[in-house]
């Protein structure tokens, strides 16, 4: 048996030596400098303004530059933007990554574990916009929140429908319509006569007066109705709280520093069909102005999705050095995992990434575009499924997006046509190939009609 001595291996450098770490609670901030800076390197804190005013003038006569905190909640959000105020250079570390020691858990153990591996320089940094892109992002997810109370309150209204046995759900489309609101206020101002509410109908409804008349014989009970007119007037309001917040999202956006035109100057884009929990102004042009390139050309990208991704990964592509990079944060790359040489799991990671789940939301539906991507979409879910098919076109989305921010060229789509017959140049250069290894040879049709001498048997 070969011995082998154990090579010396050289110690841990302390990379960031001005280094502090920080325990955020709700009521209480622990916070741990190097020893050598205080008397009493660990102190607590508390979560007030003047607490955290306190903190930074604390952490300011220790010497210290670089702070790490964990996103606990949403209590970072006041310390960090109060740190960054005064100067200090602050990491927000994914609570996921950070691995305690076992045994010691604790607030003051915590910070104090922060603060020795940021010393090392063993932490990384979550991803963070900058300010201005930080108002935007507070604002659109505002506006979803918004959105998703007020669907909560058409559903009630549905409840209510139901409970009266008034089937307006199965005769149209969407009751929070012209036609389906129509009918549900005349029946909060008494109406119940089915013939008068049917010929509330719109043109393009699809089902006629005689249907829509005979769902809408119910019961109409006078607890079912009351509950119908606490959603429909939850449902106002919320809609008029959705149109003050794209009045103030506009105001942002001509507040904002125009971005200059990419490569190819090509026209602004023009207001595009509206579209349900579109936004009340035209959002498109505001985007074109704002990020320099029109997302909205790429099939798939309207303009409340390109507004989402705008919202959570900026407009500076440099903080990820190469595209895989990109890729791999918005969790749509794979995670291969090694062991003993053998590949355990390659499926992308799970994330709650706001920017990823609207590129998985526009890559569904390219189901039916006659585009390069759409014909990509649905030769991926022919081969491999919808799950994977989403993924890899929604892969495909944000590479094209993450090149016409960096590189600030508009996107030009190649056609359906042109998909399939470079898909069909790949498949005959792989039969060649395999070809090859077996000493044949690869005969096209066409050839073999033209030249049959050559191709004769020999008798």
């Amino acid at each position: 048996m070969t011995k082998r001595t154990a090579k010396k291996r050289p110690e841990l450098e302390q990379i960031n030596v001005n280094a502090a770490g920080l325990d955020i609670g709700a009521e209480e901030i622990y916070a741990c400098v190097p020893n050598d800076r205080d008397t009493t390197p660990i102190r607590a804190f508390g979560t007030y303004t003047v607490d955290l005013y306190r903190l930074a003038d604390w952490l300011k006569s220790c010497d210290i530059e670089m702070v790490a905190m964990e996103s606990t909640g949403i209590y970072w959000i006041p310390v960090y933007e109060i740190l960054e105020e005064r100067g200090f250079q602050v990491s927000l570390v994914n609570a996921r990554h950070l691995k305690n020691v076992p045994g010691r858990k604790s607030d003051v153990s915590d910070s104090e574990w922060l603060q020795q591996l940021h010393t090392y320089g063993l932490l990384h940094s979550s991803f963070r916009p900058g300010e201005d892109i930080c108002v935007l992002r507070a604002l659109v997810r505002h506006r979803h929140g918004l959105i998703e109370l007020r669907s909560q309150q058409i559903q009630l209204m549905q409840k209510a429908l139901e409970q009266m046995n008034v089937k307006l759900t199965e005769v149209v489309r969407d009751i929070s319509g012209v036609t389906g609101m129509s009918i549900i206020y005349s029946i909060l101002q008494g109406e119940r006569d089915p013939q008068k509410l049917a010929k509330l109908r719109q043109p393009n409804c699809k089902k006629d007066e005689r249907e829509i008349a005979k769902a809408l014989e119910g019961t109409y009970r006078a607890e079912h109705l009351f509950a119908l007119r606490q959603a429909v007037e939850a449902y106002e309001f919320f809609r008029r709280q959705v149109d003050a917040c794209d009045r103030e999202i506009e105001a942002y956006y001509a507040s904002l520093p125009p971005a200059p035109p990419g490569e190819d100057t090509s026209p602004p884009p023009q207001g595009q069909k509206h579209r349900k929990n579109e936004a009340n102004f035209d959002l498109s042009t505001s985007l074109y102005r704002t990020v320099g390139v029109d997302l909205t050309q790429i099939d798939g990208i309207h303009a409340l999705t390109a507004q989402t991704i705008i919202a959570e990964i900026g407009l500076d592509m440099s903080r990820w050095p190469t595209v895989k990079h990109f890729t791999s944060w918005l969790g749509l790359a794979p995670q291969n995992e090694i062991s003993g040489g053998k590949v355990l799991r390659t499926r992308t990671k799970k994330t709650k990434n706001r920017a990823s789940t609207a590129l998985r939301m526009a890559a569904q539906s390219l189901y039916r575009s006659n585009s390069a991507l759409g014909a990509f979409y649905r030769r991926m879910r022919a081969k491999n499924g919808p799950a994977k098919a989403t993924t890899a076109t929604a892969h495909k989305l944000a590479r094209i997006i993450y090149y016409m921010l960096r590189n600030r060229t508009d996107y030009r789509d190649p056609g359906q046509n042109y998909f399939e017959e470079e898909h069909r140049k790949r498949v005959i250069r792989n039969l060649q190939r395999k070809a090859q290894l077996y000493g044949l040879e690869l005969i096209s049709i066409a050839e073999d009609q033209a030249n049959p001498l050559q191709t004769a048997p020999v008798s």
